[in-house]
């Protein structure tokens, strides 16, 4: 290597994470994963209850974390939060984008077609995965990094974010809204150091598409098995396979070139065609 070492790229002790979804599955890995690393966490979401369990685990594993409730939907929640954090841990360096989710009243259906959803039930999917999944969090957070000339911005996209899932219209579309956004603000903060990437994740269970997934019985559905079927490694992803992307794409030492891209951890979904 030219410098260091490989545990010194991964290293983030000094960094400031703010994780907006870390009660959630996958937020929460990510929160754990970056705490272990040697980032301060700021946990934000909804439930005290999952995120008060998400410090807990921070904190057992010698990391220092701490809740703080959250609408990520208001502004004014979002800056509170923020100079709470700014009081009590430091300045933000890091915003990982963990909220979101799909309305299932914007799925299609046999008992509901396209042009059967509501305008209401559609704006509501680009206002959670859209607007407080990405463009709010970004506005509070992200002027503070580019006013220092540092930070790291990752967005949760998905799979769907290119060529879209069947039935999921609206989820679809508007995670790939968040990838233009992720773009734009890639090339507009990237004169600041300031870089703004999209993590990818493939089929993860979580409590959003359990139902999707598994019948009662805990056997797979058969979009579960026509997901499967489409991944080369013939599997569901964990929570905590998105651990490593996640801190690669925080890191200020591994990934310091590396902006308005996009990582893929889908077990080859993507790759795989017929």
């Amino acid at each position: 290597m030219i410098a260091g070492t490989t545990m010194k790229l991964f290293d983030l002790s000094g960094e400031v994470a703010v994780v907006i979804g870390a009660t959630g599955a996958l937020g929460g890995a990510v929160a754990e994963g970056f705490g272990e690393a040697g980032a301060k966490v700021a946990v934000l979401g909804r439930s005290a209850e999952r995120g008060g369990a998400c410090v807990k685990r921070i904190q057992d594993q010698g990391g220092e974390a701490k809740f703080f409730a959250v609408d990520a939907m208001s502004r004014e929640s979002l800056r509170a939060a923020h100079q709470e954090i700014q009081k009590t841990m430091g300045h933000p360096t890091i915003l990982a984008n963990a909220a979101g989710g799909n309305d299932p009243k914007t799925t299609v259906t046999a008992d509901r077609k396209f042009e059967q959803i509501e305008l209401a039930d559609w704006q509501g999917n680009f206002e959670l995965n859209l607007v407080g999944g990405v463009l709010l969090p970004c506005q509070e957070f992200g002027p503070g990094m580019v006013g220092r000339g540092r930070g790291s911005i990752i967005n949760f996209g998905s799979v769907s974010s290119g060529i879209p899932l069947s039935r999921v219209v609206a989820y679809s579309a508007s995670k790939a809204a968040v990838i233009s956004l992720t773009q734009f603000l890639a090339r507009e903060w990237a004169p600041k150091n300031v870089r703004v990437n999209a993590l990818i994740p493939g089929f993860f269970p979580a409590e959003q598409n359990r139902k999707l997934l598994f019948n009662e019985d805990g056997t797979p559905t058969a979009r579960a098995a026509a997901i499967l079927g489409h991944t080369p490694m013939g599997r569901f992803g964990k929570a905590e396979e998105l651990v490593g992307a996640a801190i690669f794409l925080a890191s200020p030492k591994a990934s310091s070139f590396v902006t308005g891209t996009e990582i893929r951890v889908d077990g080859g979904f993507l790759a795989q065609t017929i």
